[in-house]
C-alpha cells in the first residue's frame, strides 16, 4: 500500500542515508521502523505468541515450571 507522510527534514536525511548503509529501499526501512515499533507496543500479541510456542512444542511441564523459577530466583531485579 502506498501512503504519503511528513517527517522533519533531518529525519528523512539519517533515514534516507540508513537505507543506503544497510542497502536497503526506503520503502523497506520505513515498513520495518513501523513493523518494530507496532511490534513494541502491543505486548498482548508477543504474550499471545509465545504461549502459542508453548503449546506446540509442549514445554509446559514440571521440567520447565521448576527452571523458571530456578532462573528466576537468581535474577537481581
Amino acid at each position: 500500500m502506498k501512503t504519503a507522510i511528513s517527517i522533519p527534514d533531518d529525519l528523512f536525511a539519517q533515514a534516507d542515508d540508513l537505507a543506503r548503509r544497510l542497502n536497503q529501499s526506503r520503502s523497506e526501512l520505513y515498513s520495518r521502523a513501523v513493523r518494530e515499533y507496532v511490534a513494541k507496543h502491543a505486548p498482548d500479541r508477543v504474550t499471545e505468541s509465545l504461549n502459542r510456542v508453548v503449546e506446540e512444542t509442549g514445554a509446559d511441564s514440571e521440567f520447565t515450571h521448576r527452571a523458571a523459577r530456578r532462573t528466576i530466583e537468581h535474577i537481581e531485579w
